[in-house]
């Protein structure tokens, strides 16, 4: 039986010191937000950035210090309801859509939470914590980064649909040139080992590591480019149904789509989060649905790999790419590199397969149960991570998941093909 492994993702520095900096690096990615900015919700989807450090507070206040801490009290009592996302066991929630009218607490408020929670953790590190204790600090570090790229990809879409198009950083200089021819990389298929193996943390949807059947494949050796998907536009791809899922044809005619989200009418501008700018063909398209991937691949004569089938390649190939780390906040071209690129980091990519347990997957008990589980219907996968995912966040085996309609996220597309 072959065996995919995936590279191991293990940070070496202790535990409390990534969980100081994963703490400070949110409030350093609201630091050039006004409080306004940071109140904004542009739709039910995203949230607004001061709901994004109350949450992500109110995470490790509810799991780790309440339970585990003695004599612990909680900031504000009300918060437990407030900043609920959706954990009913936990408690009530204020409604999705509705963040952005919660003047109050004020951004100060949420910030002295976040000093009187962080002050909580240090103090329970002190006691020296059990194992239990240190697989919820684990998990609420990666849920603090995953809340960083949403803050990042929500107040993106909140400037977009403001008039002004204001930038929320500098543009960072990038050579220009031409992406290098797409190429195929050929795969025997076989009986591949998928899931998480070995040390480091992961989550719960990336288990148990099992054995999957694969038939010869072929799989794009980078992602698709704004200018292969501007021919795809001109060639009327989005007036042709024939290219589309049903219900994705039903969305693009409710929605009004005739572009990717962000692009300008003509398809020469793109907004960024350093504002509109040209669109350079060379890069990679983001921020496409399922949908747009999905029809883009069919008007190609391809497919979307399976999930399956980007980890067998993406399994041993050292996870480095465009992440958070190097603050460009936007995809990069392809590097002119032998075999396949950018497997990890500038946009997470749409896979064919649907979001549900492996074989043998149990959800854990308790109301962290309801952290991946619970949302295993109607939602794809996608793999890889983003410009905006974290340094170390992301690895072979980490499964990313949102509805086929969503295009708020550095989401694009790489192909694949039977062999």
């Amino acid at each position: 039986m072959a065996s995919a492994r995936p590279a191991a993702q293990v940070n070496p520095a202790p535990l409390d010191e990534r969980l100081r900096a994963a703490r400070a690096l949110s409030l350093e990615l609201a630091a050039p937000l006004s409080p306004e900015d940071c109140q904004v919700q542009s739709m039910p989807d995203a949230s607004p950035v001061k709901w994004h450090l109350a949450h992500t507070t109110w995470f490790f206040e509810t799991f780790v210090l309440e339970p585990h801490l003695p004599g612990y009290r909680a900031f504000r009592p009300q918060f437990r309801q407030l900043f609920n996302s959706y954990y009913h066991s936990v408690s009530e929630q204020y409604p999705r859509p509705r963040r952005g009218l919660l003047t109050r607490p004020s951004l100060d408020e949420v910030r002295a939470w976040r000093v009187h929670v962080d002050e909580g953790l240090a103090r329970l590190w002190a006691c020296d914590p059990p194992d239990e204790v240190r697989a919820l600090l684990e998990l609420g570090l990666s849920h603090e980064q995953q809340h960083q790229e949403l803050l990042l990809t929500d107040i993106k879409h909140a400037f977009a649909v403001n008039p002004l198009r204001p930038a929320y950083g500098a543009a960072a200089p990038r050579a220009v040139g031409e992406a290098p021819a797409a190429g195929w990389s050929r795969q025997a298929g076989g009986v591949v080992e998928i899931g998480h193996a070995g040390a480091g943390f992961c989550f719960d949807n990336e288990t148990p590591r099992h054995a999957v059947l694969l038939r010869p494949f072929e799989l794009a050796t980078r992602p698709v480019t704004n200018g292969e998907y501007r021919d795809f536009v001109r060639d009327g791809g989005y007036r042709s149904p024939q290219w589309w899922l049903s219900d994705g044809w039903a969305t693009l005619q409710a929605e009004g789509w005739s572009r990717p989200l962000y692009w300008s009418d003509d398809g020469a501008r793109v907004f960024t989060l350093a504002g509109e700018q040209a669109l350079p063909a060379d890069e990679p398209v983001s921020h496409l649905s399922y949908y747009e991937a999905d029809a883009f691949a069919r008007w190609a004569g391809a497919r979307l790999p399976r999930e399956a089938e980007w980890e067998a390649v993406a399994a041993g190939l050292p996870v480095e790419g465009n992440f958070l780390d190097l603050a460009r906040l936007h995809p990069l071209p392809a590097a002119a590199t032998p075999g396949v690129r950018q497997m990890f980091g500038d946009v997470w990519e749409w896979t064919q397969s649907a979001y549900q347990g492996y074989p043998g997957y149990r959800a854990p008990r308790g109301a962290v149960g309801e952290y991946n589980g619970k949302f295993m219907c109607n939602q794809l996968v996608l793999r890889g991570g983003s410009c905006a995912t974290p340094p170390g966040h992301a690895r072979a085996s980490y499964r990313n998941f949102f509805a086929p309609a969503a295009r708020w996220q550095f989401a694009g597309v790489r192909l694949a093909r039977d062999a």
